[in-house]
């Protein structure tokens, strides 16, 4: 009898237990799709392409890209890979974070400025803070900025380009 009770009152608490699916996406959305775009910066000039998508029935939005550095007369071809996992914060808001093929991870908070969606790091010893803005230009287009501060007040711009949307 207390097996029985005890797998009752197991699968009358699963309720209270999942997930809330509904979380307010929507300023993300002008983001959702696949992107080429081309940008500059202290690597070089470079081209590329990402892609955001919802995943795991709308609980994240992931972000994979890929960076092109042509080869130069001083250097070789570089290749960026990278991926983000953006997803609910506890609380309201949203979190981000961020692995690339270089083996750097960034935990960043999410804020949204008017067109914007700005990815702002979280603060880590011996490590400047990093900021990630999209700002939509038009329906298919956005600006991109890559930035970083030792501060997390002075930014200085580290990449810059613009996407169009292909699909």
């Amino acid at each position: 009898m207390n097996k029985i009770f005890l797998i009752l009152l197991f699968l009358l608490s699963i309720p209270l237990y999942s997930q809330d699916n509904s979380v307010d996406w929507s300023k993300f959305n002008f983001l959702a799709g696949e992107w080429v775009g081309t940008g500059e910066g202290d690597p070089g000039k470079g081209e590329g392409k990402f892609s955001f998508a919802y995943d795991l029935d709308n609980n994240i939005f992931v972000r994979k890209n890929r960076n092109i550095i042509p080869a130069s007369q001083t250097s070789i071809e570089k290749i960026h890979d990278d991926l983000m996992i953006i997803y609910p914060a506890e609380g309201p808001g949203f979190k981000a974070i961020y692995f690339d093929n270089e083996g750097h991870t960034i935990d960043y908070s999410v804020k949204f400025e008017e067109k914007s969606v700005v990815f702002i790091s979280e603060k880590k010893t011996n490590m400047p803070f990093f900021r990630l803005t999209y700002t939509l230009s038009d329906e298919n287009t956005v600006k991109i900025s890559f930035d970083f501060s030792q501060d997390g007040t002075n930014y200085r711009t580290y990449l810059e380009g613009n996407a169009v949307k292909i699909r």
